[in-house]
C-alpha cells in the first residue's frame, strides 16, 4: 500500500529538532485535505504574528504581551473554543481552526505558540490530563495562558482547581501536570485526539492514520504498537496486524507500566492469525 505524500512530508518534518509545530500539524490535516497548501497556511500565521509585532510596546512585559496576544486573537479575530460541537474532527485541524476561527485547547494552543514564538516571546504547551494550556518561559512567571477560555490567565492553584472540575478528586494534582511538553507529544497528543474520535464513530481508516502517524513520532510506545495491531486486525490487514501484536507480546513484560488486563484476548487474536496465515 502506498504511502500518502502528506505522510511522507511529515515524516520528513519530525525529523528535525525543534519540530516545526505549524508545518507538522498542516502536513497532518493535509492527510485529510489533499488540496491543502500548507505554505499559504504558514505565511497566514506569518501575517498574523506581524500584526501582532506592530502592536507590542518597546519593552515586552510578559503580561502586556499575553494580553495584546488575546486581544488579537480572541477580540480582533474572533477565535474561540468549539463547546457546541467539540469533538468534530475539524477542530483537531490547523486549517480548519484557522478558517473557522474555532477549535480544542490544543489547536487553540498551537496557533498561540506559533505566533508567541514568531514574535520571540517564549512559551511552552503544558499537556494536563483532559486539558490543554500555554505558560511563558521566563524566570519567576508561574502563569498559565488557557486559549479555550479566550486566553483566560491562570495560577497553578487554578489549574489544580481545573484539574478537579474534569476528574474529580479521582486524579490528585501533581507538579508534572504543568511541566511543558515537547512539541513531538504535543503532535502525538493531537493525533491521539484524532484516533479516539475516529474510533468513537467506527471510521477505523481515519484512525489508522492517526496511529501511524503516532509510532513515526514515538516508534517505541507499546500501547500505540497494539493499538495500531488491533486496527490492522479489524481492518483485515492480517500479516501487519499480526506483526504488531507479536512484538507487543514479547515486550510488554518488560515494561511494568504497561497494563497487561488484554494479554489473553490479543494471544489469542495472534494464534488466530498464524492459523490462518504461512508465516507471521
Amino acid at each position: 500500500m502506498s504511502i500518502p505524500a502528506a505522510r511522507q512530508r511529515f515524516a520528513l518534518e519530525i525529523q528535525s529538532e525543534p519540530i516545526d509545530l505549524g508545518r507538522a500539524a498542516l502536513w497532518i490535516a493535509q492527510e485529510a485535505y489533499p488540496d491543502l497548501e500548507v505554505e499559504e497556511y504558514v505565511a497566514a500565521l506569518d501575517e498574523m504574528a506581524a500584526e501582532v509585532q506592530e502592536r507590542l510596546p518597546p519593552e515586552r512585559y510578559p503580561l502586556r504581551v499575553i494580553k495584546i496576544l488575546n486581544h488579537y486573537l480572541f477580540e480582533d479575530l474572533g477565535f474561540r473554543g468549539n463547546r457546541e460541537d467539540y469533538y468534530d474532527p475539524r477542530n483537531s485541524f490547523l486549517n480548519e481552526v484557522i478558517d473557522r476561527r474555532t477549535g480544542i485547547p490544543i489547536t487553540l494552543s498551537l496557533i498561540y505558540l506559533e505566533l508567541a514564538r514568531r514574535i520571540d516571546f517564549p512559551m511552552a504547551g503544558v499537556g494536563m490530563p483532559g486539558h490543554f494550556l500555554i505558560r511563558p518561559l521566563f524566570a519567576g512567571a508561574e502563569i498559565f495562558v488557557d486559549p479555550f477560555q479566550q486566553g483566560e490567565i491562570l495560577f497553578p492553584e487554578d489549574c489544580q482547581e481545573l484539574l478537579s472540575q474534569i476528574y474529580g478528586p479521582g486524579i490528585p494534582f501533581q507538579e508534572h501536570h504543568l511541566r511543558p511538553t515537547p512539541p513531538r507529544l504535543i503532535l502525538v497528543r493531537l493525533l491521539n485526539n484524532l484516533k479516539q474520535i475516529y474510533l468513537s464513530r467506527a471510521e477505523l481508516e481515519p484512525a489508522l492514520a492517526a496511529a501511524e502517524r503516532i509510532l513515526l513520532l514515538i516508534p517505541e510506545s507499546l500501547p500505540h504498537l497494539r493499538d495500531r495491531g488491533l486496527l490492522y486486525y479489524q481492518l483485515g490487514r492480517w500479516q501487519q496486524a499480526c506483526q504488531d501484536l507479536k512484538r507487543y507480546l514479547k515486550q510488554a513484560p518488560f515494561h511494568p507500566e504497561i497494563n497487561r488486563s488484554d494479554e489473553h484476548l490479543i494471544r489469542e487474536i495472534v494464534e488466530r492469525l498464524e492459523s490462518h496465515l504461512d508465516s507471521c
